[in-house]
């Protein structure tokens, strides 16, 4: 499987604001993910449920922006600036580095978010 084939095609998704969307299409089904934020999934149907929780706690879509994508082997690291208005009238603007590691049949099994402020 083509790792950075399948980078390309997920960061494409996660830039439309398709986050729900990429975990379901990419995400192997033990993939685990941890952040700086609010803690760690254990598998893809914890993750599915958390972005769906957050996705539809989003007011508004200011922007989000793709700046840099590397792979390494079986390991990426993509950049992106998201900026949202949230429901309950806070504002969210992260500016990130996503890590992931994929399987040999290109499913993310292992995600991390580092802040890149």
């Amino acid at each position: 499987m083509n790792i950075k084939e399948q980078v390309t095609k997920m960061d494409a998704i996660v830039s439309q604001g398709a986050i729900v969307d990429a975990v379901k299409e990419f995400f192997a089904d033990n993939a685990i993910t941890s952040d700086y934020g609010d803690g760690k999934t254990s598998n893809k149907a914890e993750m599915v449920a958390k972005m769906e929780g957050f996705a539809g706690s989003i007011a508004n879509v200011n922007g989000i922006q793709h700046h840099h994508s590397i792979v390494d082997g079986n390991v990426s690291a993509s950049e992106f600036t998201f900026d949202f208005d949230m429901k309950d009238g806070s504002k969210i603007y992260w500016h990130e580095i996503i890590r992931r590691i994929w399987n040999n049949e290109g499913q993310v099994i292992q995600e991390e978010y580092f802040n890149a402020e």
